[in-house]
């Protein structure tokens, strides 16, 4: 196969020649490249195992029998477990090799097949949706490399297969959307693991495929919601008044109006070039066990404390706090408190806000399983003209942060904590070791 390198990585095309070698096309190819059952398939490349013939699934043992299990390789949903079952609902008579999650290197597999995908597409056309699935906009490509967009999928996906023994699925379709739908409903079925879709064979294929939850972003809600409607399918979507739908679902209506008919003017280029007009950051967390009130609200600070450290070190301020938490097993409805701030980075400033609120409201009756907090309208400050006592407070404690996070990066996030991550039932110190909740090794 023919490449033109560039300076910076010789394996990956110049998209300058490329646009030379092939006319500006007006159809757009995309494919969509998912990682199949990516932490089991991972865990059994390391092993030397075939994930199509062992059983085995990823799971934190440590944390009981009642662990969800993250992923499980394909012979175990051959069997019909489900991909999200706990350990206690498989079958005894399997013998089944449970791995512990290492999300580090997870992370250098996702990281290796990413740059794969920069041997044959420029950065700039490549979306990342998530740590096992990608989106690539092959459209300006398929002449410079002389392939149809079959041969060009087949060709990334045995590229990734031979350089990991990891097993991808392609979905190809003329717009982001359509690339999605073909993975997830039909490439996931078929022997070579790639299909096409555009409008016209979604319509004819899809339009009166059920459920709906089979399709990109409709979830049990959503469904339950248009069968009030008699709405069971893409059809019955499609030839729905559009009055009735933008009354049930407001402004949300136009994503299900489009998808219903193949429609998605969305292109990788608009994802990358779009700035939220307001941005948040947050922290959230399933806990390991049942916290009562007093343990939740040391919790609850540590957390906070983390999200200010990485609001000091970005030099970003918040005007508005919100929290969340998520009593044992469902209950009693979630507690939901939400607090405009004077713009501010300031732990004491906000803990002040926040504390009372939970303290006042929490119901200490009911254990706690769910935490969540975030930062809302999150910005960079202007000149604004403050006391010379707050100043003085707020540069102190932005010192001390920016000092504490030097140390974390040298010597690791557990060289320093506030005193509450010491007390028995606190969460940090183990949560520093994770990745994304996991275990990073």
């Amino acid at each position: 196969m023919l490449i033109f390198g560039n300076k910076e990585n010789k394996n990956i095309p110049n998209k300058n020649l490329c646009y030379n070698f092939c006319e500006v096309v007006k159809i757009k190819i995309y494919l969509c490249i998912d990682l199949k059952t990516f932490y089991a398939s991972v865990e059994c490349v390391e092993r030397s195992l075939d994930p199509f013939k062992t059983d085995l699934v990823v799971a934190d043992i440590s944390r009981n029998k009642g662990a969800i299990c993250l992923a499980i390789s394909p012979k175990m949903k051959k069997r019909g477990i489900k991909n999200r079952c706990r350990i206690y609902e498989i079958p005894k008579n399997i013998n089944v090799i449970v791995a512990k999650p290492r999300m580090k290197k997870y992370i250098e597999y996702s990281a290796k097949i990413y740059g794969i995908y920069l041997k044959f597409v420029d950065k700039e056309d490549i979306h990342v949706y998530s740590i096992d699935e990608a989106f690539l906009d092959v459209s300006s490509y398929l002449k410079f490399y002389n392939m149809s967009a079959f041969e060009l999928a087949k060709r990334i996906i045995n590229e990734i297969l031979k350089e990991t023994g990891i097993t991808a699925v392609c979905g190809i379709g003329t717009n982001m959307y359509l690339a999605k739908i073909a993975l997830d409903i039909k490439a996931k079925h078929n022997k070579d693991n790639i299909a096409f879709l555009n409008e016209e064979l979604y319509k004819k294929e899809l339009w009166y495929h059920e459920p709906l939850t089979d399709f990109w972003q409709i979830g049990p809600g959503i469904e339950n919601r248009l069968k009030k409607y008699h709405i069971r399918n893409m059809y019955d979507i499609a030839h729905t008044e559009e009055k009735k739908l933008y009354k049930e679902f407001g402004i949300n209506a136009r994503l299900l109006i489009d998808h219903s008919k193949g429609i998605e003017p969305v292109t990788i280029k608009e994802i990358k070039n779009y700035k939220p007009k307001s941005k948040s950051i947050s922290n959230s967390q399933i806990l390991f066990k049942d916290y009562n009130y007093k343990d939740a609200r040391n919790v609850l600070i540590e957390m906070l404390d983390s999200l200010i450290l990485e609001l000091i070190n970005k030099n970003l301020y918040t005007s508005s706090i919100s929290i969340y938490i998520g009593y044992s097993k469902d209950i009693y409805p979630p507690l939901k408190v939400s607090k405009k701030l004077e713009l501010t980075n300031n732990f004491n400033t906000i803990l002040k806000e926040i504390l009372p609120e939970y303290d006042y409201r929490i119901n200490e009756k009911i254990s706690i399983r769910r935490i969540g907090i975030t930062l809302n309208n999150v910005q960079r400050k202007n000149h604004e003209q403050l006391s010379i006592f707050v100043n003085e407070e707020n540069k102190k404690e932005e010192d001390l942060y920016k000092t504490i996070k030097k140390l974390q990066n040298t010597f690791g996030k557990n060289i320093i904590l506030r005193a509450v991550s010491y007390e028995e039932n606190s969460v940090q110190k183990i949560r520093n070791k994770l990745i994304g909740g996991h275990n990073a090794e």
